[in-house]
This record gives structure tokens, C-alpha cells and sequence, in this order.
């Protein structure tokens, strides 16, 4: 399917400008920031009548070998752009390069620990109108306790179809997760559509958001943007990266999702805004079992977004170490999703997905789902007018999307 062009009016943007830390002066970040899998461990699911299973990991390629760095790199300041990475010609080319690029990925993410299937505790459950809400709880493995909310629909058919979303940044440090109960994205609480729709929904905090604020090296001393950078700094001093933890996060989450016996494995998508939806962007390229992957409101190749040279836009977290130095950039992550269904969903006018990158992303992706003979499973749709939010019409593409390949 071809780049589709959406009509619809702008939805406000969401993001306050009001930062949630203690400097009520201090700057915040605005929108978006999977590691190195080892062989992974499985353990046991230990929560209230639960059924574990052994699950399928991501696969990674055994051997690291260096990045190789382009002459044309080397020598000029400015990266190479548009043309610079090359397409396949055959599906056969493009299946012998897939696993060194997800390789090459996890180096640029750094040296994070090994994904696992964790153990998982249900803190509460709490009964509301079509729906139960679990609380969960686990460590990630580093000493840090990752919270979730798992939303069941009543009168379930197990195995069911799930999502796994991800929150925004925006600056809101305090919202986090629970973006899915409150309406600053679409103006509804944004689990609400996928819970009428039958789906499975299940989202946690990333590192300094929700019940994740003060858990940086400094503690209670520090909140909101302080703690993110601080996270970033040390991670970077311990080899890794904050966005590496991050994604390492979420592909946890995603095990603990594949491992409940409420849901279908073969149907499991992601989505999410912003942040969120770099999340879902990363996620699906890393991780063959998500089914179904629907970025929102992000969609930045990193060679254009740096020629604007607004790099002040993006937070923190969204930055890792050598990305422009090798053959990669965001439509190598788009398109490791092919032939999986994938939508993206933009804005013509965002400031942080300039359209030209947007363009190139598109043409590149579109060429790789073609050689899998797939071109209806993937559709860029840009919404003009619309900058950096999320309009109720764009929230509706995301929800039939779902509904016709989840």
C-alpha cells in the first residue's frame, strides 16, 4: 500500500510545557529517548492463578564483530543523507543482511544485560466498569522494579489478541503509565479503544517516569528530567545506554505478556506516542513476535532531524553512541519489521519527524515489504496540518489497523 495522505483536523497538542520536578524553573525534555540479548534465562512465572510457558526469544546473532565505517563518513562532518543507504535488490540480499543490521543495532545500544522472562507479581486487582486492572510488579534484573498495569476486558475468550503500549514523555514524568486511563493524548484515555475492541492491554513505566521517578543514582534528591539525564550518564559510564535499558525494558515486558495464558502469542501488537512510539518502533524491529506494530507521532531519521539542527527537541534518552556512523538509520529499523503489518501515523508538520526524513523512510520500507510480496501490510499515513499530537482521526486509523491484522 502507498504512502496514504490523511485529512483531518489538528488535534491540540497534548504536551504541557510545565515541567513535574521540584525546580519549577528547571528545564524538562520533550518527546522520545534493546541492548545486547544474550542467551536468555527463563524463569518461572510466580503470580495467582497464572500459567507459565516456555517461550520463543528474540534471536541474536552469536558472534560482535565492529562496525564498518563508510570513507565518506569518516571524512565529512556532515552525514551522509537520502541516498546514503543503499536498498536491496533481492528479498534473498535482504534476508542475508537482516540479522547483522539487528546486530549492528544492539551494538549501538551498548553492553546491556541479558532479556529474561521475569517473575512477575500481581500487587492489586482492581474490578471496573468491562474491565479488571492488575497491578504488576518485577525486577529487571539490575535491581531496579519495573510497575505495570495489565487491563483484562471482562468476558474474555482466551487466548486473546494483546497490545503492549507505550506511554509518551512529554515532559510529564509523573503520568507515565497511567496515560492509558487519562485523555492528554487523544483526548479519551487512551486504553480505552483497544479494551472496546477485546484487546489484552498491558503498559509500564519507563526508567524516570511514574511510580519510576526518584530512582535514579541520586535518589529522592533528584525527579523528572534531572533523574533521566543522571540515568543516562550512568548507564553511558557502565557501557551501556539509557535507551538500550529502556528497550531491554520493554522487550521484559513483552515476555511477561507472552508468558500469561490469557493471551494469544500470535497476536501481540505494539503502539504508542512519541516516546512511545519509538518504543513500539524499536520493539518490533528487534522482536519478531510482535504481530503488529503502529508508531504514532514519531517517525525521526536521524540524518534529516540533525541537518535542522533542533537536536534540543529530543530528549535525552533518544540519543545513542555511532548510529550515523554505519549504514543505518530509521528506515533499517522500519523496514526489520517487514513483512509484519506496520502503520505509521504522522503529521505532516512535526517539528520532530521532519517530512523529508519521513519521505525517505517511507520509500525504503515500501521497497523491502514489496520484495516480500507484503506492500498491503505496510501504509505511511501523514495528516496534514498536524504537528507534534495525536488527532482523534489518527487514533481511529490506529484502532482499524488493529482490527485488521490483530
Amino acid at each position: 500500500m502507498s504512502m496514504a495522505i490523511a485529512s483531518s483536523s489538528p488535534w491540540p497538542t497534548m504536551f504541557s510545557k510545565k515541567n513535574s520536578t521540584r525546580r519549577k524553573n528547571g528545564k524538562h525534555l520533550n518527546a522520545h529517548s534493546a541492548m545486547s540479548i544474550k542467551r536468555a534465562c527463563r524463569c518461572k512465572l510466580s503470580s495467582r492463578n497464572l500459567v507459565s510457558r516456555k517461550l520463543p526469544m528474540p534471536r541474536r546473532p552469536t558472534t560482535r564483530s565492529r562496525n564498518s565505517v563508510p570513507n565518506s563518513a569518516a571524512k565529512s562532518a556532515t552525514p551522509m543523507r537520502n541516498d546514503s543507504i543503499r536498498r536491496p535488490a533481492t528479498l534473498d540480499e535482504w534476508e542475508s543482511r537482516r540479522d547483522s543490521l539487528r546486530e549492528a543495532l544492539w551494538q549501538h545500544l551498548g553492553d546491556v544485560p541479558p532479556v529474561f522472562t521475569p517473575t512477575a507479581t500481581i500487587t492489586q486487582r482492581i474490578p471496573r466498569s468491562g474491565y479488571t486492572v492488575e497491578k504488576i510488579e518485577f525486577d529487571n534484573g539490575t535491581g531496579a522494579t519495573v510497575y505495570g498495569y495489565l487491563l483484562l476486558p471482562d468476558n474474555l475468550d482466551a487466548p486473546s489478541p494483546a497490545v503492549l503500549y507505550h506511554h509518551a514523555h512529554g515532559g510529564q514524568y509523573f503520568i507515565g503509565k497511567d496515560e492509558i486511563f487519562n485523555d492528554r493524548i487523544t483526548g479519551r484515555p487512551s486504553a480505552m479503544g483497544l479494551l472496546a475492541s477485546g484487546y489484552i492491554v498491558f503498559a509500564i513505566d519507563a526508567y524516570a517516569f511514574g511510580q519510576r521517578q526518584q530512582q535514579g543514582p541520586a535518589g529522592a534528591r533528584e525527579s523528572g528530567s534531572e533523574t533521566e539525564l543522571s540515568l543516562f550518564k550512568q548507564f553511558l559510564w557502565q557501557g551501556s545506554t539509557l535507551w538500550g535499558m529502556m528497550v531491554r525494558d520493554d522487550m521484559l515486558a513483552l515476555n511477561y505478556l507472552l508468558s500469561r495464558s490469557e493471551v494469544d502469542a500470535a497476536r501481540v501488537g505494539t503502539t504508542g506516542m512519541s516516546l512511545g512510539g519509538s518504543r513500539a518502533t524499536w520493539l518490533a524491529a528487534l522482536d519478531d513476535r510482535i504481530s503488529v506494530a503502529i508508531p504514532v507521532a514519531q517517525m525521526t531519521r536521524y540524518r534529516d532531524f540533525l541537518a535542522t539542527g533542533d537536536l534540543f527537541r529530543h530528549g535525552i534518552y533518544y540519543y545513542i553512541p555511532a548510529i550515523l556512523r554505519s549504514e543505518m538509520d530509521m528506515e533499517i529499523l522500519v523496514a526489520l519489521t517487514a513483512p509484519r503489518p506496520q502503520r505509521i501515523i504522522i503529521g505532516d508538520s512535526d517539528p520532530l519527524s521532519p517530512i523529508e526524513g519521513v519521505h525517505t523512510i517511507d520509500e525504503y520500507a515500501r521497497h523491502v515489504y514489496a520484495l516480500y510480496d507484503a506492500s498491503s501490510q505496510f501504509e505511511t499515513r501523514i495528516y496534514p496540518g498536524v504537528a507534534h499530537g495525536y488527532t482523534d482521526t489518527m487514533y481511529r486509523d490506529m484502532l482499524a489497523w488493529f482490527a485488521h491484522y490483530l
